[in-house]
């Protein structure tokens, strides 16, 4: 069955577009075709501009994204998406080192993917991080001291003032309100935030503690709130 296809019989979306943006014509043309033949309703633009210009027309599901584009950055497209939208994005590029990964997800990415890639391996990220971002969330509202946080309207507050946050810095900080005091390991919580079929490592886990902890610590440094228990994970402290 096509993805797509299967998504919606699911009952995990209704809507499925995709928009690539790449100014490789090669990367272009294999991926549009990959997720044409899945079900996917495709755009493509060459430049962050011409992406943008599409993004705010057709409202996507998901964008698969490219850095290295001309005149403005995939970071830049990245930030500027951001700002109103938590659609999820797929970084596709060949900077393979480490630091570029943690840059990206920092950025607000779902997943960061170097090229060159497995066609088949990136449906499967389209297809988890599709699911994960069409569940069906709970609606129990936490208040943890000075933080309220409401999945119903997927939103953050701190002292009253509103936490801009990622889809996965948002998922991760409720989860471990909601069970504040516990430890949960990385591996645990890339199972429970991320999902069984997400293919990060857990120094992405790292990556996103280190993000929260500068928006809801006093001190990032000498976090008070989300707490590393050395060997073993992160707790909540309520």
């Amino acid at each position: 069955m096509a993805l797509a296809q299967q998504l919606r019989r699911e009952g995990e979306t209704t809507s499925m577009k995709l928009l690539i943006v790449d100014d490789e014509p090669t990367i272009l043309e294999t991926v549009e075709t990959k997720f044409r033949k899945e079900g996917f309703s495709t755009f493509t633009a060459d430049s962050a501009e011409e992406g943008m210009r599409l993004f705010r027309r057709i409202k996507p599901d998901l964008v698969i994204l490219d850095i290295m584009l001309p005149q403005r950055s995939g970071y830049d497209f990245c930030r500027a998406v951001r700002r109103d939208s938590q659609t999820p994005i797929i970084f596709i590029s060949a900077k393979a080192d480490e630091a570029d990964r943690i840059k990206g997800l920092e950025l607000g990415a779902d997943d960061y993917v170097v090229k060159p890639f497995n066609l088949s391996e990136l449906s499967a990220r389209v297809k988890a991080i599709l699911r994960r971002a069409t569940g069906e969330p709970v609606k129990e509202v936490i208040e943890r001291g000075n933080i309220r946080i409401d999945p119903r309207s997927h939103e953050a507050w701190l002292d009253g003032k509103a936490l801009n946050l990622s889809p996965k810095e948002f998922a991760l900080l409720y989860f471990l309100a909601r069970n504040a005091g516990q430890v949960f390991s990385r591996e645990a919580l890339l199972d429970r935030v991320w999902g069984r079929d997400a293919f990060v490592s857990a120094r992405t886990v790292d990556v996103h503690v280190r993000w929260l902890r500068t928006r809801i610590e006093p001190d990032a440094t000498n976090p008070t709130r989300l707490l590393t228990v050395r060997g073993v994970g992160y707790k909540f402290v309520g």
